[in-house]
């Protein structure tokens, strides 16, 4: 049976000449599949992110890849082609704790864009209310890609609280890229902290070992506390299935259902892919994944179209404070 790396790859061999034109230049819409049902007014992609150009944004010199230029302009074209009226750029690793290019992003594309930054323990007070003023509205712990899969629970759960202390006083969230056993060992902590914490992409639950996975309870509990959120984002990161990513239905149904108040959606576009480059000299070409199939996926996981309002308007304007979006 064939695993989601190998059928990408050979979705990636089958159009390695188109990619190879874009793959050192820039990440296109290249035949994105329509959308195929009604997106309300003010819809939201909940996790992006944007590339500039390396002259003016270089990236950190400790990184994992070296992404393709993935531009704002590129970004309006995807917000177009969905039918979205509202983008959360999310800084990436590449760029470590230098925000200027996702700040820049959010900055230019005005009250239809907020940003989730990435900072440490020098970054000053200073910084965080300036980017509070431009659109950011929380601080990413990238613990998968920075920290590795044999964190521990208790390194953590020290970051964490480092972080929390740095936003005091903000009106911010933390979001979280880790695994299932760190939010297991972390619930009992993250269910008292002041502010709400964000797991990306699904919660990295696995969609092959399913809702009975360890761990997925401990995330499903604190869906239902309304501590957190989830993101049913990034679905090809989860799934075995490409490319509708059909294994995934039973974890997005199952974190909805235990609260549809605390879920967002997003494409995780340009859909970096660290390991298709031997090494951060190389342009690491993203996952060719299918934008509009992605989101048309949507409605077979919430069939009810106003638990999908909530999930693609109020939910996003509630967390990330945009204003709220007239029905209709």
């Amino acid at each position: 049976m064939l695993t989601r790396r190998d059928m990408l790859g050979q979705v990636i061999a089958a159009g390695s000449a188109a990619w190879a034109l874009r793959a050192g230049i820039a990440v296109g819409a290249a035949g994105r599949s329509a959308v195929n049902f009604e997106i309300p007014r003010a819809g939201c992609d909940c996790h992006v992110h944007v590339f500039g150009d390396p002259a003016q944004f270089p990236f950190a010199q400790k990184r994992t890849y070296t992404p393709p230029t993935a531009s704002i302009e590129q970004l309006f074209e995807l917000q177009r082609d969905l039918h979205l009226d509202r983008v959360v750029v999310v800084q990436p690793s590449v760029y470590g704790t230098d925000n200027r290019c996702t700040v820049d992003a959010v900055r230019r594309m005005g009250a239809r864009a907020r940003g989730i930054a990435v900072i440490d323990k020098a970054t000053p007070r200073a910084a965080l209310q300036e980017m509070a003023g431009v659109g950011i509205r929380g601080l990413r712990l990238n613990i998968e890609t920075n920290m590795g899969g044999n964190v521990e629970v208790s390194a953590a759960k020290e970051l964490l609280d480092a972080t929390a202390e740095q936003l005091r006083g903000l009106d911010w969230h933390v979001q979280m890229y880790t695994r299932l056993n760190i939010i297991a060992g972390l619930k009992d902590h993250i269910a008292q902290l002041p502010f709400p914490v964000v797991f990306d992409h699904f919660g990295r639950a696995g969609a092959v070992a399913g809702t009975s996975q360890p761990g997925f309870d401990a995330l499903l509990d604190l869906l239902k506390s309304g501590r957190i959120y989830v993101k049913i984002s990034g679905a090809y990161r989860v799934s075995e299935k490409a490319p509708d990513y059909a294994d995934a239905t039973p974890l997005a149904t199952a974190l909805v259902a235990a609260n549809p108040d605390r879920i967002v959606w997003g494409t995780d576009w340009p859909h970096p892919n660290g390991a298709s480059a031997r090494s951060i000299a190389e342009i690491a070409t993203p996952f060719p994944i299918d934008d509009g199939l992605l989101l048309n996926e949507l409605p077979k996981w919430v069939p009810d179209a106003a638990t999908r309002h909530k999930i693609l308007v109020d939910n996003p304007a509630r967390l990330y404070g945009f204003q709220p979006a007239a029905r209709g």
